[in-house]
């Protein structure tokens, strides 16, 4: 009796060894997973600063990038002041927008949602539109560095004014949802009524606001949406296994000890923070936050240590690739980045429909 209190069973040792092992391969196909996509973040960002009206080589980026004092004049000022921000932007931007996206189709339970669904993206349009159309000026305040910051404010205060009414009424998935539903409608509506009375210039502004671009990026507003990411991104890992079991259900987090509430609320306002600050400087950009979390499911699975950075570094190479395409698709002109990730996304995300629909059980 002392020795079989001793020592377990061979069958349950066994089992417990293979068991690790299993752990330890899953552990590392999705750690390859996510070097991987890092790895192609790389490569893209590279290929977008070569891409170009000017064609580079990659060696030439390379050398220009690692020696930068041995470049002639002319191709300095392309790599480092219009095409390196251009590329850094789309990276840090899509990276907020996955990683956002990610997690609020978790907290929402829903697969179609996105950082616009709460209307935030509506919110910086008509705080941009109010400054284009009114010629608004505070505290002296230029308007290349006006415009960014009543986008942000306003995206700012919508999210603050779902998240109040949401904890009001319990914060419910549905409630959320629908008030973010009402917001966008009810902003939509108002933005087109300013648009109403504004001459063709600032319409034509507004309009150019709302497909998105990437040409307004420097390296000092890039250090601005990267510094809020990797702020974000630790403070999201660190409630990844709450997010994890949220997704197997509501009642069983709650009955594992899981507030739901206070987590979705947390969630919601770093949801907000990430989107209104990438758009205050790049304008709407749809389907990076719908599309990147799904792609990032499909090789990740749903353990959140893995699929939230996996969601972001999706996000980062598909906006990359967005942002090469806009400057391949038409030579000699330079599309909104905004136009070309509807184009993509939107047959993109018809494909993932699809085949989810075809492993789904009947």
């Amino acid at each position: 009796m002392s020795e079989l209190s001793v020592s377990p069973p061979p069958v349950v040792g066994e089992a417990g060894t293979e068991l690790a092992r299993g752990y330890r391969r899953f552990v590392l196909r999705r750690s390859l997973c996510l070097g991987g996509l890092i790895a192609a973040v790389i490569a893209a960002l590279l290929v977008d600063i070569a891409s170009g009206p000017s064609f580079l080589g990659l060696a030439e980026v390379l050398h220009g990038l690692w020696y930068p004092e041995q470049l002639n004049p002319a191709t300095r000022v392309i790599i480092e002041d219009i095409r390196l921000p251009y590329a850094l932007m789309a990276v840090v931007v899509g990276a907020c927008l996955g990683l956002a996206g990610a997690e609020m189709q978790t907290v929402l339970n829903n697969p179609l949602a996105s950082p616009f669904t709460l209307g935030v993206g509506a919110a910086a349009t008509l705080g941009a539109s109010l400054v284009i159309v009114f010629n608004i000026s505070f505290l002296g305040l230029a308007a290349d560095l006006l415009l960014p910051l009543s986008a942000f404010v306003f995206a700012a205060l919508a999210s603050m004014l779902i998240l109040l009414l949401s904890k009001t009424l319990g914060a419910s998935v549905h409630s959320v949802v629908l008030f973010g539903i009402a917001l966008l409608f009810g902003i939509n509506a108002v933005v087109g009524l300013i648009q109403f009375v504004a001459d063709a210039e600032s319409v034509q502004q507004i309009v150019f606001w709302t497909m998105g671009s990437l040409a307004r990026a420097s390296l000092d507003k890039v250090l601005i949406v990267g510094l809020v990411l990797v702020v974000c991104l630790p403070f999201s890992l660190r409630q990844a296994w709450a997010m994890t079991l949220l997704r197997s259900g509501e009642e069983q987090a709650r009955s594992l000890g899981i507030a739901v509430e206070r987590l979705r609320l947390i969630v919601l306002m770093r949801v907000s923070l990430l989107t209104a600050v990438a758009m205050a400087f790049v304008g709407e950009i749809g389907f990076i936050g719908l599309v990147a979390p799904h792609i990032a499911r499909l090789m990740l699975g749903e353990d959140h240590r893995f699929l939230l950075p996996g969601s972001a570094l999706a996000g980062a190479v598909l906006l990359s690739l967005s942002s090469i395409a806009s400057k391949m698709l038409i030579p000699g002109v330079v599309l909104p980045v905004g136009i070309v990730t509807a184009l993509v996304g939107i047959p993109l995300f018809i494909t993932l429909i699809i085949g989810r629909g075809r492993r789904s059980p009947l």
